[in-house]
């Protein structure tokens, strides 16, 4: 597992002509006792990889319906340290790779030596910190790496052209494209200038460009993919799962 696991997956996909699809879900809502389940769910519907949400008390970049399913995990007792032991309790029963959406300061509290040695145990993939500045990275980017542990950066529409170069250069897994400006949610369109946007991502980006942030039905998904790798869906499947409407979840990924 590790860095190349994640690789290795999204270039099977891409590789059968196939886009990428990654679900995200927030670890804990529902309770930790059905990401198991939930997992291997996601896993038989086809996803590519899934991103792992962990809640925290402020989520800068989550929308309502993402901070709603965060306050649920947290009052469930959901932690840094119980989602990455529950993760390595059923590593290898396993083969979807995982990738971890946490902020900054839980990293630090957990200690971030610490945290890298365990993702490595409980089988984490890649690395997602939407708070983390490419200028200050460095206090936490040699830990993951060293660890063979993917850290995926995320860019912005609103970046200027050097900082979208220097990000799709130094992005490990694949690069996170915000393809609307603002916190996630479900959106019913996308603006004309995110095709232009995306396209300049692939163009500079040596891993897969993968579009999120509003992304809600498969059309969108589709509309999306003709100009990147691929999408990461969280507002739209977060909701599903709260309402227990896991056919319509499999229906997205399936048709996306």
């Amino acid at each position: 597992m590790g860095k190349h696991y994640l690789e290795k997956a999204f270039n099977d996909k891409l590789s059968a002509n196939e886009k990428i699809f990654v679900p995200y879900i927030m670890a804990g809502d529902g309770g930790l006792d059905s990401l198991e389940e939930r997992l291997r769910f996601l896993q038989e519907c086809g996803a590519t990889a899934v991103e792992l949400g962990i809640p925290f008390s402020d989520p800068v970049a989550d929308g309502p319906t993402i901070q709603d399913a965060g306050v649920r995990a947290l009052a469930n007792g959901t932690t840094l340290h119980s989602v990455i032991e529950r993760l390595e309790q059923f590593k290898a029963e396993r083969t979807i790779p995982i990738i971890l959406m946490t902020y900054i300061n839980p990293i630090f509290i957990y200690g971030i030596e610490r945290f890298a040695s365990d993702c490595v145990k409980a089988g984490v993939d890649g690395v997602i910190v939407p708070d983390l500045p490419l200028e200050e990275e460095a206090m936490i980017a040699d830990y993951i790496q060293d660890k063979e542990i993917a850290l995926i950066r995320l860019a912005a529409l609103t970046s200027p052209e050097e900082r979208i170069v220097e990000i799709a250069e130094r992005t490990e897994g694949f690069l996170y494209a915000v393809s609307v400006t603002g916190i996630t949610g479900a959106r019913t369109s996308h603006q004309t200038e995110v095709k232009s946007y995306l396209q300049k991502l692939k163009q500079h980006a040596h891993a897969p460009v993968l579009a999120g942030f509003g992304v809600s039905n498969p059309k969108q998904a589709q509309e999306l993919g003709a100009y990147c790798d691929g999408v990461v869906v969280g507002s739209k499947i977060v909701d599903l799962f709260h309402q227990g409407n896991t056919e319509e979840i499999k229906k997205l990924i399936q048709e996306s």
